[in-house]
């Protein structure tokens, strides 16, 4: 059997923690910053957590980094 192939995409924007669950980064924080408020800027600041059913899509991008 062939190797499988991670999508090139997925592998540039995620990334996977100890646990197994995906990083993301946050979106909305590039420009046009003065339409959000200061709250929104800093709880959307860094990476977060995927959610399990978006876990799963990613999941499937990616084979070789479960």
């Amino acid at each position: 059997m062939p190797k499988m192939k991670t999508k090139s995409g997925a592998k540039k924007r995620f990334k996977m923690t100890a646990s197994g669950k995906v990083k993301a980064g946050v979106a909305g924080k590039r420009h046009r910053l003065m339409s959000h408020d200061s709250k929104y800027i800093r709880t959307n600041r860094g990476t977060k957590v995927l959610s399990d059913a978006d876990a799963g899509i990613v999941k499937k991008y990616m084979p070789y980094n479960r």
